[in-house]
């Protein structure tokens, strides 16, 4: 009996791929940066914004001022663009997340969230009417740990009060995260329903996984 289901963020619930982005190539347009040396950058920092030992506005502080490119402006603009970018992701949800959300709950389905996100994405998931449905949200910025980390994976179960056992995962599969649930005794789905929405956002199917085309299915299925 499934008890609890546990969920991805990021191209599982909300997407990137729905709006205009706005990542290091984008940013660093904005900048006047080259954008090999930004994202270099980026990437380096990745972990440290991930496990909550830098903040997205420090992480942009820290590249202007590297590349001799910092003013107040610049600053400003990037960070509040950036931060439109993600609540736009919210925004722009896929129609039929929120009545699966629904169709679990009124089954009594417990509902969890195991998130690796930056502050600024903590910051907006927070606020969000998204995060209120979740009995144990679970996000990397805060807890200091990520995917597929299994301490992630644990303390959203024990949040819940169930079993590995009796808890199933559902995510797009990026950070070996269906691996780590599976191993812990979870039964792991790959998200597919934001693979369709652009040629931009490429999902591969893992047939390692079961897999759900659409929200819809999710209920139907447990």
């Amino acid at each position: 009996m499934t008890k609890a289901v546990i969920f991805d963020m990021f191209e599982t619930l909300i997407t990137h791929y729905r709006t205009p982005l706005y990542f290091s190539e984008e940013m660093a347009a904005d900048a006047g940066v080259d954008t090999e040396r930004f994202r270099s950058r980026w990437r380096e920092l990745e972990a440290d914004r991930t496990l909550g030992r830098i903040t997205f506005d420090d992480t942009i502080r820290l590249i202007l001022e590297e590349n001799g490119a910092y003013s107040d402006k610049i600053h400003k603009l990037i960070v509040s663009k950036r931060k439109l970018t993600k609540q736009r992701c919210l925004d722009s949800m896929h129609e039929g997340i929120m009545p699966m959300i629904g169709a679990l709950k009124s089954r009594g389905v417990k509902l969890g969230l195991i998130s690796n996100c930056f502050s600024e994405e903590a910051e907006i998931i927070k606020a969000s009417e998204l995060y209120k449905v979740f009995d144990a949200p679970c996000l990397s910025y805060d807890l200091k740990i990520k995917k597929p980390d299994a301490a992630i994976f644990d303390i959203c179960i024990k949040n819940l009060g169930v079993k590995a056992e009796d808890c199933i995962y559902i995510g797009d599969g990026g950070s070996c995260e269906l691996e780590a649930a599976e191993n812990i005794g979870m039964r792991a789905y790959q998200a597919m329903w934001y693979s369709y929405d652009s040629a931009n956002n490429v999902i591969i199917r893992d047939k390692r996984f079961p897999a759900f085309d659409d929200p819809c299915e999710v209920a139907a299925a447990l």
